[in-house]
């Protein structure tokens, strides 16, 4: 009976919003997908790029921006608008098999491909008049329903707005809008935040009612042109050395966002592979992973300018210019070798790095990696595989890395190791992107074990103990940032910077060749944010053995005595075969290293000594001792010294606007860095909130605030002394009452324009939009 009462229900609902579609098709006209296909020229006073765009990017792609935007509408351009919206969630953890990739300008082209691929446009494709322009635009209309039901006048949020993460989105087709409208009148956009003002609505309107029309991209100068053709020609030689060389570069640089040193605008572009060769209109050919088989027999590298607006989430510039050219002939083209014949595009060579590249130079390849090592650790953390707690899990909130001398060693026969042992480097995007949930971690588990005891087989027949030193660390070759870096998890996102920043933290990792490359080809190269849950999950679970590898490399400086016991202290609850199967399999973790150590606290010391080898070339900005005002600096100085379970009611992380009588605003980020007991655990997150500290750093660091504080310098100690009195959500509520800037505040995008305008100043090249779906309500 409940069965044929759901039926009839399905059916009812069914049949009301075919009626529902019928009325507005007689109401309004007919769809015509193809209405956008062609941009609308634009009308006098109407101008997209002058006018609109800098609106939508302040107002609407801080949460409409990415993978994770609502609805999949992405506004960051106008082809994302014309897109439109779709009720498929891109992050799906439970679902059995591969979705269909749905990427912006990759996967369809035209608003018409993407109605074929179950997008609903939210721009009018109806009869055209200006009022039916904006009675049949979702995008009108939910900017009119928050006009006409603004955020109700208290400090915080009813339960009729879910301003989670992982909330449920509606998406409504614009038949169906009236009804939404009718049931869930505050849920105009921006969602959860205040209204757009009167003038920047007017505009937003007059746009829609002109057809919403594009004027399209500005054209590039001559002078960046030219870049464009002599890096084309480079990318695009005959010889199957130079084809290897490009093949290696595309695959490590198609998610960044490359720049022209000479360009003083520092237009973005993105590396694509085309159909079609330099001088001709670009054909990208779409495939799940950059390693992918494109199909044709011969294709093309091609520089392609990004039309999306650039975020902080996602992005990760990197600089071209005459003298990385160089270093890329001197790395790949210059060495005397032979390929003989260039590697297949078959899932077991292609997801193998060390298969594919075989025949490249290895030194080559790790300094290349090396060279801006900052860039392609970001690729792990901003990367579409880093969202959310399942992706995240996986690693410590605050650690450093550093990186092994390429100097050391002999690179002939670290390269005998890993083509002898490439069978063993097998990565699990081998199986595609719907793949088993346990088998293939079991395969890789064995496989992950023989190469650790062939490796450190190797390490006991060729390593040489250094006395008394540790130059078996890359020092940035005296003059290269990228030696040391901090990566910071912040629960459900994460963010990696140059320099040793915090305190000495719990763990700390240490990155040679062969590993650095698998993290890269497990979580960006070879990762499918589309693919199904075992495809996810194998690639967490095998992201501990890369993460407990980088651990041992770091713990086998430490005195042989200390090593298992430290271990054991990162390890706390986690069952005794976690810490065997790295540290206790391998023979040359009890090989001694030849360091001196003076102390009890032999990890404290190791850390004096990494920070002293690369301090010639670590990154200062993040520093406090940066600050120039001693009194502001010992107040923020005394608030990243708060400790303890009181943390855990603070945000993960807080921009902070400190507010000086006499000079202008500082602005500071105020990280939470939660205790674990492990990271070996999926979804089980055992905390110890007496371990948990505060990092504070000048600037801006992240891409997803949780809050946003506004503090009078005045004010500092009275807001130390808040944080550290932490019992309660009621405390932190207080706290909040009186320092933060919430969703709800009616100066909250002035405060927000004034962010994006100090981190613009202070990023430089680096700034993007941050996004606020990480916003909290409380």
């Amino acid at each position: 009976m409940r069965s044929l009462t759901a039926l009839l229900t399905i059916i009812g609902v069914t049949g009301c919003a075919t009626v529902a579609l019928q009325e507005f098709d007689q109401r309004y006209g007919q769809p015509d997908p193809k209405r956008f296909d062609v941009p609308v020229q634009p009308v006098a006073g109407v101008s997209y790029r002058k006018d609109v765009q800098p609106i939508v990017e302040r107002r609407c792609v801080v949460c409409h921006g990415c993978y994770d935007a609502p609805c999949q509408l992405k506004l960051g351009a106008w082809e994302g608008i014309a897109r439109g919206s779709s009720k498929q969630p891109v992050y799906d953890a439970a679902r059995p098999f591969e979705a269909p990739p749905t990427r912006l300008f990759v996967d369809a082209q035209l608003p018409s491909q993407w109605r074929q691929l179950g997008f609903s446009a939210v721009l009018n494709e109806r009869r055209q008049t200006s009022q039916i322009n904006l009675a049949a635009s979702v995008l009108y209309r939910s900017l009119a329903l928050k006009r006409d039901h603004p955020l109700p006048a208290s400090p915080l949020l009813s339960n009729a707005f879910d301003v989670s993460l992982g909330r449920a989105s509606t998406c409504p087709r614009i038949d169906q809008f009236d009804a939404f409208a009718q049931n869930n009148p505050l849920a105009g956009m921006p969602y959860g935040l205040p209204g757009l003002d009167e003038r920047e609505f007017s505009t937003i309107t007059r746009w829609i009612e002109a057809g919403a029309p594009f004027e399209g991209d500005e054209p590039l100068p001559v002078s960046v042109q030219q870049q464009v053709q002599l890096w084309e020609a480079f990318l695009n030689g005959d010889s199957n050395k130079e084809r290897l060389m490009s093949r290696y570069l595309y695959e490590h640089l198609y998610l960044g966002h490359l720049y022209f040193e000479t360009d003083s605008q520092r237009r973005a572009f993105r590396i694509v592979r085309s159909t079609t060769p330099s001088g001709k209109p670009i054909a990208a050919i779409a495939t799940r992973r950059p390693y992918d088989d494109p199909g044709v027999a011969r294709f093309f590298y091609r520089l392609e300018p990004e039309r999306e607006a650039l975020l902080a989430k996602t992005h990760m510039p990197y600089a071209l210019s005459a003298a990385r050219m160089a270093k890329y002939r001197s790395w790949f083209l210059d060495p005397a070798y032979t390929v003989a014949a260039l590697p297949s595009f078959d899932a077991d060579t292609s997801s193998n790095p060390f298969a594919a590249f075989h025949d490249l130079p290895l030194d080559g390849r790790y300094r290349f990696m090396l060279d801006e090592a900052e860039y392609f650790v970001m690729n792990f953390i901003k990367g579409p595989v880093c969202r959310g707690q399942l992706a995240l899990d996986v690693i410590e909130d605050r650690f450093w890395v550093f990186f092994v001398d390429p100097n050391v060693g002999d690179d002939v026969m670290v390269a005998e190791l890993l083509a002898r042992e490439r069978g063993n480097l097998r990565l699990p995007a081998e199986w595609g992107s719907t793949s088993l949930a346990l088998i293939p971690w079991l395969q890789y588990s064995k496989l992950q074990t023989n190469y650790l005891r062939a490796k450190s087989e190797w390490l006991e027949r060729n390593a040489v103990a250094r006395q008394d030193d540790l130059s078996m660390i890359w020092s940035g070759d005296g003059r290269n940032p990228n030696a040391a870096l901090t990566v910071f998890r912040h629960f459900d996102s994460a963010t990696v910077v140059k320099g040793l920043v915090g305190d000495q933290p719990k763990t700390a990792w240490v990155i040679g060749y062969p590993l650095f490359e698998r993290i890269y080809y497990l979580l960006v190269a070879g990762y499918d944010v589309y693919g199904n849950t075992g495809h996810q999950l194998n690639s967490r679970l095998y992201m501990d053995f890369l993460r407990m590898e980088g651990e041992f490399n770091f713990l086998v400086l430490l005195p042989e005595k200390a090593r298992r016991s430290t271990a054991e202290h990162w390890y706390r609850g986690a069952p005794k075969e976690v810490i065997d199967y790295v540290y206790g399999r391998n023979a040359y973790f009890n090989r001694p290293n030849g360091l001196t150590y003076r102390t009890n606290d032999p990890q404290r010391e190791l850390y004096e000594m990494l920070s002293a080898r690369v301090a010639p070339v670590a990154a200062k900005r993040f520093e406090l001792s940066s600050v120039a005002d001693p009194a502001l600096r010992r107040d923020v100085q005394a608030l990243s010294k708060v400790r303890g379970a009181s943390l855990a009611w603070m945000p993960e992380v807080v921009f902070m606007r400190v507010e000086q009588p006499t000079a202008s605003p500082h602005y500071f980020s105020v990280l939470r860095n939660t205790a674990h007991k492990n990271v070996a655990h999926m979804f089980k997150e055992e905390l110890l909130p007496a371990e948990n500290t505060l990092t504070v750093v000048p600037g801006f660091l992240g891409a997803y605030p949780n809050a946003i504080f506004s503090v009078k310098a005045a004010d500092l100690p009275a807001l130390v002394n808040a944080i550290g009195s932490l019992a309660s959500e009621d405390d932190y509520r207080k706290l909040a009452d009186r320092y933060a800037v919430r969703r709800t505040n009616p100066r909250f995008w002035a405060t927000s324009d004034e962010l994006m305008d100090a981190y613009a100043r202070w990023g430089g090249i680096e700034a993007g939009l941050f996004d606020y779906n990480r916003l909290e309500n409380r």
